[in-house]
């Protein structure tokens, strides 16, 4: 069987065109990728330099005659012209830490604007809204016993505001409790992480008591459950604020016996600190326990503790 001229010509740049990339092959595969891999030893290779790369090549060079060889040839080429110069980024500094700006208050704007608790005694829908939007310029999960108030309001498109606004962020609490809850569960013995971040958020929403009754005495209990936890654990990465925020936290829920445990935890280990005596005194007043009330009043007052003028002004009321 004889070949025709345009057969042999063909038969010729296909075997050229195999020994080509064969050799690209042999050459990325054997040389290259080693002597690339021996210079960043201990790193992953680089996609576009591993043998994968120059394997999917070779396919597509043999199966895109002479095309596939350019192509590739001309995008190296390229490469080492045009896109390969280094970039100079000495004055760029790439850190963690943020800068925080500070604007300057606009108090012409601030004499204007009042609270939502007043835009709502008042019937006010203007200034309402615009106390909502500023409440949400802040930390929203501190404004939510405030938004909640405006639920109530005649005002429809203020209601309505406010319950989007409390269901995404009730919702949001919650699932970011439940997760946490369940890793607290998983975690070892020696962790801490999430019984610390349980209580870092907890007791901000849960002192404004926007849950219902039931959810708002379950959600208590897990928080009481992962200070219990973190107790037992290490604790002294339990802050004195956040002993009082546990018991404050069970006092409401008339649970005296629970939240003295704590009254007491935050004394002994935090002996110094005025809110040790100030905890106890608002747990011993609302449990009516005038004997213990007025042993802890008369401790705080041989002690050499700085007293604040609220508790100075409590002192001279019941001395």
């Amino acid at each position: 069987m004889t070949l025709t001229g345009q057969e042999h010509i063909f038969v010729v740049v296909f075997l050229i065109n195999l020994l080509v990339a064969l050799l690209y092959l042999l050459c990325g595969v054997l040389i290259i990728v080693p002597v690339r891999h021996r210079k960043k030893e201990g790193e992953a290779e680089i996609l576009r330099d591993n043998r994968r790369s120059y394997l999917l090549r070779f396919l597509v060079m043999v199966f895109c005659p002479v095309i596939g060889p350019v192509f590739f040839f001309t995008a190296h080429l390229l490469y080492l012209t045009i896109f390969r110069f280094q970039m100079d980024i000495e004055d760029v500094i790439f850190s963690k830490e943020r800068v925080r700006t500070q604007l300057k208050a606009d108090e012409e704007r601030e004499r204007n604007v009042v609270s939502i608790e007043e835009a709502i005694a008042v019937g006010d829908k203007k200034n309402l809204r615009t106390a909502m939007l500023s409440a949400l310029r802040g930390k929203i999960d501190q404004s939510l016993s405030s938004i909640a108030l405006a639920l109530d309001t005649e005002d429809s498109e203020s209601a309505h505001y406010a319950a989007s606004i409390l269901s995404d962020e009730l919702s949001r609490f919650r699932m970011r409790v439940q997760r946490l809850a369940v890793r607290m569960k998983e975690q070892e013995e020696d962790e801490t992480g999430c019984e610390e971040e349980l209580l870092g958020f907890m007791d901000d929403v849960l002192k404004q008591k926007v849950f219902t009754d039931p959810e708002q005495e379950k959600f208590v209990r897990m928080m009481e459950e992962a200070a219990e936890s973190l107790y037992k654990k290490a604790p002294e990465k339990i802050a004195p604020e956040q002993y009082e925020g546990v018991a404050l936290r069970l006092m409401e829920l008339k649970d005296y016996a629970l939240s003295e445990k704590w009254c007491i935890r935050l004394s002994q280990q935090y002996p110094q600190e005025l809110i040790s005596y100030t905890c106890r005194l608002k747990l011993y007043f609302t449990s009516k326990n005038r004997e213990a009330f007025f042993q802890t009043l008369d401790a705080l007052k041989s002690s050499d503790i700085v007293i604040d003028n609220e508790t100075l002004e409590l002192i001279r009321i019941f001395s």
